[in-house]
């Protein structure tokens, strides 16, 4: 995985778990996708990228998303947020805003349907 795919992936998770302030376990999730990936500095950009504007965050997120994962293969766009959903689930709760951001990026990305069907089975 090169390092704006890793980007991309770190900044989709850490967008969604800041949605309501991000706790402990949330952060150490987020740190070891970073350790696992081998991507620090893409996790130190994207939490630069969030804190820069955390109100705006998710919109001036969903361009560069939108850039990166519409070249990926639909089922690879459909496996990274099926990750990032399944990671909001073992954190004990998901969010009315975390949900609402995963379906407008499933959204963004053309496999809201796809995306829709893999949650409910």
């Amino acid at each position: 995985m090169d390092a704006t795919t890793k980007k991309a992936l770190l900044l989709l998770k850490s967008l969604i778990f800041h949605y309501h302030g991000l706790d402990d376990e949330e952060r150490e999730m987020l740190e070891d996708a970073a350790v696992k990936l081998q991507a620090s500095e893409e996790m130190e950009w994207a939490n630069k990228f969030i804190a820069q504007d955390y109100l705006s965050a998710f919109e001036r997120s969903r361009e560069f998303l939108y850039k990166i994962f519409s070249k990926m293969s639909e089922p690879d766009r459909i496996k990274y947020l099926l990750e990032v959903w399944e990671e909001t689930h073992k954190k004990g709760y998901v969010t009315e805003m975390e949900t609402t951001a995963i379906l407008t990026l499933s959204k963004d990305w053309h496999v809201e349907k796809a995306f829709l069907e893999e949650v409910k089975d």
